[in-house]
């Protein structure tokens, strides 16, 4: 297949319709954010573990193989992102998914992967 037309020609209705459907620029600046907090595998290792329930930071790096100090880092990118959350019990931090549009779109990654094989 190849990627370019072989002849120039746009398509003025085409070009219209796609504009008038694309997302505004703040919406596709933090969906890229998204992906980009994503593009981790220490980030992406947290979100898996973390789809089947939650755990302290301690066991969390535990699980990882790394330090406290750098599962910390990422939790706080995770945060920021809004893809974990933090609930305090006592002196124990738990992390967890923020919600289920974030297990969603994490199984949806799994599957498209899966659909390649």
């Amino acid at each position: 297949m190849i990627d370019v037309c072989q002849l120039y020609y746009v398509d003025e209705k085409r070009v219209a319709r796609a504009r008038s459907r694309m997302l505004n620029s703040d919406t596709i600046i933090d969906l890229a954010e998204i992906f980009k907090v994503l593009s981790d595998p220490t980030r992406v290792r947290i979100l898996d573990i973390l789809a089947e329930e939650e755990l302290c930071v301690c066991d969390i790096a535990a699980v990882v193989s790394t330090t406290q100090s750098a599962i910390s880092h990422q939790l706080r990118i995770l945060r920021t992102a809004r893809l974990v959350k933090a609930r305090k019990e006592g002196k124990m931090v738990y992390y967890s998914l923020d919600d289920d549009h974030v297990r969603s779109l994490f199984e949806e990654g799994i599957r498209h992967l899966k659909e390649e094989d």
